[in-house]
């Protein structure tokens, strides 16, 4: 009950108070308050303490993140994540501590439910959450601050061979999987940015082509002579009037999804016996290959739409026989 008050003061006061102060307000209520047992306020109700509905403030947080163009995934991320936690805590967030968060994140972890990676996701959002509800003056200071990044072993994640690659586009039974694998491998977009790319976003003579990235933003990427023979070839033989590149096999041919890429690609690795065949798989080749012959980090990075260079880092896998030829030339 003390500590309701105390909190129940200070919100009061935060539109009045900076942040030194605040503090020095704090502290006094800590020494007036010391040893002083509280039971309920005047009149016996707890009603006058201010209360924050959890499930509007969730709504206005999701709504922040959509004005500043997170994509709709990311959202629902968000809001699934951050619910979850709400639920479990059956707390105002204005009372939540940094207890309250270490006790969640412990007992997801032992639950057996999550890697450290996923955990460190769900650590980030909470953290974002309540970052912005300190930016939002709803909380004096955010309770996860001093929660601290799950760290997480570094695993060497595989690329495609040039045998693999091989392998894939010569087993390809459609013009359109030879295709969508020739621009997955050219240009290492995404393959959420695929399914949206339309016809007329396409420009043979300077072989690029114009994605939706994450955010909304819009970049150019780049794709070499093979890659536009495949796909002029492959529209060459569709009947059908849809504006999007790629299209389903079967009629009515609507825009192909996410899911049918996946499973494409997916289908022919298991045919072939190749493990781990995917498309995001063709990014991280495209990164490592670019990185390992030479092409400048931030080069890279435009490539392929990351807004931090660390990203990009994540994706590049140095080789190591390159490594080894560079000890022997520097260094031996």
């Amino acid at each position: 009950m003390k500590e309701k008050l105390m909190v129940a003061i200070e919100q009061g006061m935060l539109h009045v108070l900076d942040n030194a102060q605040m503090k020095s307000l704090h502290q006094v209520l800590e020494n007036c308050l010391f040893g002083v047992t509280i039971s309920q306020l005047a009149g016996g109700s707890t009603s006058s303490f201010q209360n924050i509905d959890n499930s509007k403030v969730l709504e206005s947080f999701v709504a922040a993140k959509h004005v500043e163009g997170c994509s709709e995934k990311t959202l629902s991320y968000y809001y699934s994540t951050l619910g979850n936690y709400l639920k479990w805590s059956n707390k105002d967030v204005m009372h939540v501590t940094t207890d309250d968060l270490r006790c969640y994140l412990a007992e997801y972890q032992s639950g057996g439910r999550t890697g450290k990676v996923t955990l460190d996701n769900i650590r980030r959002i909470i953290s974002t959450f309540f970052s912005w509800l300190e930016d939002e003056n709803y909380i004096i200071k955010s309770p996860a601050r001093r929660i601290h990044k799950v760290k997480c072993g570094k695993t060497v994640k595989e690329t495609y061979t040039d045998e693999e690659l091989e392998l894939l586009r010569d087993n390809c039974t459609s013009d359109r999987d030879l295709a969508m694998i020739y621009i997955l491998s050219s240009t290492g977009i995404r393959v959420g940015e695929l399914v949206g790319i339309d016809i007329n976003d396409i420009d043979f003579v300077k072989r690029e082509c114009v994605v939706l990235g994450k955010g909304s933003k819009e970049r150019i990427v780049y794709f070499d002579a093979r890659t536009k023979i495949h796909l002029q070839r492959y529209l060459k033989m569709r009947e059908d009037s849809n504006p999007a590149l790629f299209v389903s096999l079967l009629k009515p041919h609507e825009r192909l999804e996410i899911s049918g890429v996946e499973i494409r690609i997916r289908n022919l690795g298991r045919k072939l016996g190749m493990s781990k065949v995917h498309p995001h798989k063709f990014r991280r080749t495209l990164a490592t290959r670019a990185i390992d012959k030479g092409m400048p980090i931030e080069q890279v990075q435009h490539l392929l739409g990351h807004q931090q260079i660390d990203t990009t880092m994540q994706y590049a896998m140095v080789n190591q026989n390159n490594v080894k030829l560079s000890h022997k030339r520097f260094i031996a």
